[in-house]
């Protein structure tokens, strides 16, 4: 699957709200190590080394296309090529920060204990996840893709079903000192109507329906998923649109 740097940061300040809020439940200071999985273009990054200016930070993605723009916009950070579930940076790290990644990596309950290995005494996993895979603009993806010539093509594509706070908690309260868990749905205003959540989500959900496809197909699926998009929420009289959108919090301590 291909990822967009550009694309992505076309809604930098919105994706950035829920980094803000999941890195001011963090202690305040202390820190020495951080690494920032899954760290996109280095937005998330950046965000880390504003709350830990001290701290030595570094950054991993599987994009090239990200990794890239990670290290135009922080040449000072260590940013390296390379896949979450097969990570094999021991650390230790005093905070690792997962921001909007490991919904993409299988095997959370494979996963999460090693990333808690890699972590100080006191260390803190931070995670952030996307909790909408119910929300009209997932459940559209996956519909239209059923629906439609490219049925065959777009087969079990799309992200999995995730885990539950509820299941995080219990699986993390046998391995961590302490674990918070919280569900925030926020509620960004999105000018340009319908096409503004298809630009949305063109640099995250979408990327595997699109990626499947080409020319007419692709042009054809994104203009069904538009226009349902236009059905499925309000556009207000002014051309905007208010996009709903459910994030899932985890904080554990080793």
């Amino acid at each position: 699957m291909s990822w967009s740097a550009n694309q992505y940061t076309k809604f930098e300040a919105e994706r950035n709200r829920p980094i803000r809020d999941l890195l001011a439940q963090l202690p305040p200071g202390g820190v020495r190590t951080a690494a920032d999985i899954g760290c996109g273009p280095g937005n998330s990054t950046e965000l880390l080394i504003e709350r830990y200016p001290e701290a030595v930070v570094m950054g991993m993605d599987s994009s090239p296309d990200m990794i890239e723009a990670a290290r135009k916009r922080l040449p000072a950070v260590s940013f390296e090529l390379g896949d979450i579930s097969s990570w094999d940076n021991p650390g230790p790290f005093d905070v690792i920060l997962a921001n909007a990644s490991l919904q993409w990596v299988p095997d959370h309950a494979q996963l999460l204990p090693r990333l808690i290995e890699k972590l100080s005494p006191g260390g803190v996993l931070a995670i952030q996840m996307p909790d909408n895979h119910n929300e009209p603009a997932h459940r559209l993806m996956r519909e239209i893709a059923a629906d439609g010539p490219w049925k065959d093509k777009l087969t079990g594509v799309g992200m999995a079903p995730r885990n539950d706070a509820a299941w995080y908690f219990g699986m993390l309260k046998e391995i961590a000192a302490t674990v918070d868990v919280w569900r925030t749905t926020y509620h960004h205003l999105l000018p340009g109507g319908p096409s503004a959540v298809v630009e949305w989500f063109k640099g995250s959900g979408l990327r595997p329906f699109v990626d499947a496809l080409e020319g007419e197909e692709r042009a054809e699926y994104l203009a069904r998923y538009e226009s349902e998009i236009g059905e499925a929420y309000t556009v207000f009289p002014d051309g905007t649109v208010l996009l709903p959108f459910p994030r899932l919090f985890v904080v554990a301590t080793a």
